[in-house]
């Protein structure tokens, strides 16, 4: 089917693959540095833009997550996170490029990491999950440029614009 949800998981994952080669530069001290953001490092907040991404797609899927802190560390090691990143990405991408007639016009039913038992339409969440990747990821290229690095353009335009050779 494809659509809008299958361009933004297009760009989520072009964005990531991006902002993890940048993130990849970084020394191990640079990496897990405190800098005062919701998650603390850029390695707090790239295992909690994961974890979220996990905890809705198994919602989108018709399952649930175990309950977790949302800072809960889902890998310590940068090369294991980039790589359960990597395909998370691509397993997300063929999701929404694949989405049933009619998908976004119901909605979802799901216990929340509080315990809350809710049901939300997919016309508030499916946006919700996309913000919520550029959200985190904008935290993370403000924390490169807290550390000295040049942050990579991110705008989707751009990252979406073919490539012009």
């Amino acid at each position: 089917m494809g659509g809008i949800w299958a361009q933004y998981a297009r760009y989520n994952r072009l964005a990531n693959e991006t902002l993890y080669e940048v993130c990849a530069g970084l020394s191990g001290a640079e990496y897990r540095r405190d800098l005062g953001a919701f998650f603390g490092s850029v390695h707090g907040t790239l295992n909690h833009l994961l974890l979220g991404d996990r905890i809705w797609m198994a919602r989108f899927e018709g399952g649930s997550h175990a309950s977790t802190g949302l800072g809960a560390t889902q890998f310590e090691d940068f090369a294991a996170l980039r790589a359960e990143r990597e395909r998370l990405d691509r397993h997300m991408e063929h999701f929404f490029a694949n989405l049933p007639e009619g998908f976004e016009q119901g909605s979802v039913r799901y216990v929340n990491n509080s315990g809350f038992d809710t049901e939300d339409p997919w016309s508030v969440i499916l946006p919700h999950f996309f913000n919520h990747q550029t959200h985190h990821r904008a935290q993370v290229h403000t924390l490169l440029s807290q550390l000295g690095h040049k942050p990579p353009v991110l705008d989707l335009h751009r990252v979406l614009r073919p490539d012009p050779t």
